[in-house]
């Protein structure tokens, strides 16, 4: 006779990684996210107190000290007004991207950071320094946008679809418009989040799926 499944039996809930919940690998996500938007106000808050020293670490074009700009341009902000404006669209558009794996998280936060960062170092205007979480927000813009062309899944689709319709302006974002806005870090955040959805799908679709490994 096969045994009764009793309670000892039973399939557990639902889990994801490490048998942790869906919902609270959401709630980790968010938190990531937290955590970054708190790094950044605190460093507004310090910088704003000692008379905002922390400016001259931005991302300034062709020199040797502006090349380490590239790591601390995206935590830093010109004012309260500055970080104010980026906080949201950083909370929202960084969060879909997370909660499409933290891995690709951090990948596309390292790829955007890096590879714009150093686009706008070697292109931007001569005695500029450029701070601020737009380029972030531009790239994680591009990488959603780009991923709902590549995948073509429902998932990312509809995530392309919701974030177009939502923060499609930003666009306008890439192009010089009023003075003092860092369009380069605009743009190639944006080209940059575009580029690393492209090679993530490239790479994925040569993967081989684990169907096709599996011997007879």
């Amino acid at each position: 006779m096969l045994p009764t499944l009793g309670p000892r039996n039973r399939a557990p809930a639902t889990t994801g990684t490490a048998g942790v919940s869906a919902k609270d690998q959401l709630k980790q996500k968010a938190m990531i996210i937290g955590v970054a938007l708190a790094l950044m106000w605190g460093l507004e808050i310090i910088d704003a107190i000692f008379g905002q020293p922390l400016n001259a670490y931005g991302v300034r074009p062709r020199t040797v000290d502006g090349l380490f700009g590239i790591f601390f341009a995206p935590i830093l902000h010109g004012d309260f007004a500055h970080l104010a404006a980026n906080s949201i669209p950083f909370a929202i558009l960084g969060f879909l991207t997370i909660v499409r794996g933290t891995r690709t998280f951090i990948m596309v936060t390292a790829f955007v950071t890096v590879v714009g960062g150093l686009c706008v170092w070697l292109i931007g205007g001569s005695n500029t320094s450029h701070i601020g979480a737009s380029g972030l927000i531009f790239g994680y813009f591009g990488y959603i946008m780009a991923s709902g062309v590549l995948e073509r899944s429902v998932k990312a689709i509809a995530m392309a679809v919701l974030v177009g319709f939502a923060y499609g302006g930003l666009i306008f974002g890439v192009v010089p418009s009023r003075p003092g806005i860092s369009w380069e870090g605009h743009l190639f955040g944006f080209l940059a989040g575009v580029t690393i959805a492209y090679l993530m799908n490239r790479r994925e679709a040569g993967q081989p799926s684990k169907k096709a490994t599996r011997s007879a």
